[in-house]
């Protein structure tokens, strides 16, 4: 045993692991599983003592900690880090009066809409119910409610956390206003979150399911969405999909190799008016579409629920042209060809995004109208090189098109945080990172940290002394 894990042993509670013990290698992968995070040690903490206790002893033994709850968007930042589980601290409470969630920072979002449905409520959740509450949302959160709810980030009300001094505390807009504005949109990288409380909303009513089709259909499928896109109230969100099933043992033999194009909708409150021109498309193989509540959403895309290597590129669109439609038809090759990209696919944003609210946090809002996401399987780095370069072609074809910004939540290994906020906003976040975490105790999948070896403009622009 190490000398690291026996000396964690003597202050948590939760299980201990370190390379070479049984267990290790599975505790340490992340849910995409063609990141490998070289972790000095696995530390699963019981509850938020536990997390405090680990802090201040990190912080004594100048050792950094990452923290993953169920493991989505891991970068190599994790490297030599102790690497935090928070899954133990599960607890969901739902008040139904005040509309407001409480959690545990290990909870999933499926057991929060599954409480949050029994009494008409729901969260402004992702697009999968095995997400990560709070990873979500500290990255700001893009969801099926973000065109009627903004960003998931503009829910929350407090979150409790240990600071870097080994504090718990509990962080409101009224006691620690520069904290709860990095947290929500930010990343972890300004302190240890172990729970969240954020506002639910009324959904008594929701509608939706997936619309599939053939690839040849697509042409035919792009366009309605493009129109139906433009007249669609804030309460209804639609997500366009070009899909091209791999070529592996995994996927149903039939579906080997197939490419077919898909129309994802949530509607909130009946507003379903522009779904009626997909009924006006022929060779519909699939069609979903059922009344729902807030529990059944995490399954209308029909997203894998088990660890698996991908790669994935986000990118914001400025418009949803006609040269975008032949772009994406031409880059992505959905017609039946066997391509390295499982799916292409965009999301309809606006609305709330749009407009955000004064006290937003660091998340802010989205100007840009849609949402591209491009993403591949990698089971193998020759396989995983095919799909960064199938992704850069598309983005290529799409160049005029795209802002160069992107969700955080959409970063991949790789990328940084100053491809999601303007410099202003990334110089705010690094002066509070460096105040409130001067040693680097914290360090999320994405450090908003100045990389080592980069000049700040603010000191290169100041005059010399003598």
């Amino acid at each position: 045993m190490s000398a690291l894990g026996r000396d964690l042993r003597q202050v948590v509670r939760g299980r201990v692991l370190v390379p070479g013990e049984d267990g290790f290698e599975q505790a340490a992968s992340p849910w995409n599983l063609a990141v490998r995070q070289r972790v000095s040690a696995v530390v699963e903490v019981v509850d938020a003592a536990d997390a405090a206790g680990l802090v201040r002893f990190a912080a004594a033994a100048e050792v950094a900690l990452s923290t993953r709850a169920t493991g989505h968007s891991p970068s190599a930042a994790a490297d030599g880090t102790v690497l935090v589980i928070t899954r133990a601290l599960d607890g969901v409470e739902i008040d139904v009066g005040s509309r407001v969630a409480r959690v545990g920072a290990g909870v999933a979002w499926q057991p929060v809409l599954e409480r949050a449905a029994a009494h008409g409520l729901a969260g402004a959740c992702g697009s999968s119910g095995v997400v990560g509450v709070a990873g979500y949302t500290l990255g700001g959160g893009v969801g099926w409610f973000a065109r009627s709810r903004g960003y998931a980030a503009h829910a929350v009300r407090a979150l409790e956390v240990v600071t870097a001094d080994g504090d718990q505390r509990r962080v409101t807009a009224e006691s620690e206003s520069d904290l709860f504005w990095a947290l929500r949109g930010g990343g972890g990288d300004f302190a240890l979150v172990t729970g969240l409380e954020f506002e639910l909303f009324d959904a008594p009513e929701l509608f939706g399911g997936r619309m599939l089709w053939p690839a040849e259909r697509a042409a035919e499928v792009i366009a309605a969405f493009r129109e139906a896109t433009a007249e669609a109230e804030v309460g209804l969100s639609l997500w366009l999909t070009l899909i091209q099933f791999p070529p592996f043992p995994q996927v149903p033999e039939p579906l080997r190799g197939q490419a077919m194009v898909a129309v994802d909708v949530v509607a909130l409150g009946g507003v379903t008016g522009p779904l009626r021109r997909f009924d006006e498309i022929a060779g519909l193989v699939l069609d979903t579409r059922r009344p729902l509540d807030a529990a059944q959403v995490g399954g209308v895309c029909m997203e894998p629920t088990d660890p698996s290597p991908a790669r994935v590129r986000g990118e914001l669109l400025t418009d949803f042209s006609a040269d975008v439609s032949e772009a994406l038809l031409a880059a992505a090759a959905p017609r039946g060809s066997v391509g390295p990209l499982a799916l292409v696919q965009i999301r309809h944003l606006g609305g709330a995004l749009a407009t955000p609210p004064a006290d937003a946090g660091c998340a802010g809002g989205i100007a840009e109208p849609y949402l591209l996401s491009l993403l591949g399987p990698a089971p193998t780095p020759d396989f995983g090189a095919l799909v960064v370069e199938r992704q850069a072609a598309v983005v290529d074809a799409l160049g005029p098109h795209l802002s160069g910004r992107k969700p955080f939540t959409y970063l991949d290994s790789g990328e940084s945080p100053a491809a999601v906020f303007d410099a202003e906003t990334l110089a705010r976040l690094r002066d509070i990172k460096d105040r409130r975490d001067p040693d680097g105790l914290f360090r999320s999948n994405f450090p908003v940290a100045r990389p080592l070896g980069e000049a700040d403009p603010s000191r290169a622009a100041a005059p010399a002394t003598v």
